[in-house]
């Protein structure tokens, strides 16, 4: 990742599986890099705004806080920007992402419940005007999504 600076990538490097569980996380994420906590949220919403990072937070197991499942729909290819913009607006959507696929815009959703899973799901589908595939998980396996930066 030519574009990031040293600092940039020993952020992301030290703090993709060690995110601190203390009442001021990011003031100790700054602390452990020696800059100012202000310098280090600046860094991580210029890293979010550029497209680096999608998300500062928590990856739970699931089904242990709310319910989850991952989605998929069929969407034209002149309609999947638009699309995606719309189920990016919900703060239940993790990310999504697009396949090369007639079913192409894939995305996991978590509520704090059932109900309101299904809430979001029916909004996208009447907002979008397309159907929500739904694939609750059936077993469990665990993928690390970390990765060294160099």
């Amino acid at each position: 990742m030519k574009n990031l600076s040293p600092l940039d990538l020993r952020l992301l490097n030290e703090f993709q599986h060690h995110f601190p569980l203390v009442p001021e996380p990011y003031r100790a994420m700054a602390e452990r890099l020696g800059v100012a906590e202000e310098e280090l949220l600046n860094r991580l919403q210029s890293l979010q705004n550029k497209g680096i990072i999608s998300r500062v937070g928590a990856v739970l197991r699931t089904g242990q806080v709310g319910v989850s499942t991952l989605a998929a729909m069929q969407v034209p290819h002149e309609a999947l920007e638009q699309v995606a913009a719309l189920v990016n607006r919900f703060p239940e959507v993790n990310h999504n992402y697009e396949r090369d696929n007639a079913i192409n815009l894939w995305f996991v959703l978590t509520a704090e419940s059932q109900r309101r899973l299904h809430a979001v799901i029916e909004q996208i589908e009447s907002e979008s005007g397309f159907a929500v595939f739904m694939m609750p998980m059936i077993k469990p396996f665990h993928i690390d999504l970390g990765f060294p930066l160099h």
